[in-house]
């Protein structure tokens, strides 16, 4: 199984900004499974392939990369206000 998410930014800096908040996530993951995320110019794209057939637990690894970016632009946010 494969997916795309794309989530496209303001800016590039908030496009940067979010990639480098979720990509620890992608450092200890089970072998069956890959996750990339990079952003290019205003937009964060991450890849995640999944070798199992496990359907619950390829929608829950998205679901959790889009729990993140959600915090990260909740911060985003919340330092925006703060300026």
């Amino acid at each position: 199984m494969e997916a795309e998410i794309r989530l496209e930014y303001s800016s590039s800096n908030e496009a940067k900004a979010i990639s480098e908040a979720i990509s620890p996530d992608n450092i200890d993951v089970p072998s069956c499974l890959l996750i990339q995320t990079f952003c290019s110019d205003n937009t964060v794209i991450t890849i995640v392939r999944y070798d199992e057939d496990n359907i619950m637990t390829f929608l829950s690894t998205i679901d959790d990369i889009l729990r993140c970016v959600s915090t990260a632009e909740k911060a985003i946010v919340s330092v925006k206000k703060m300026k």
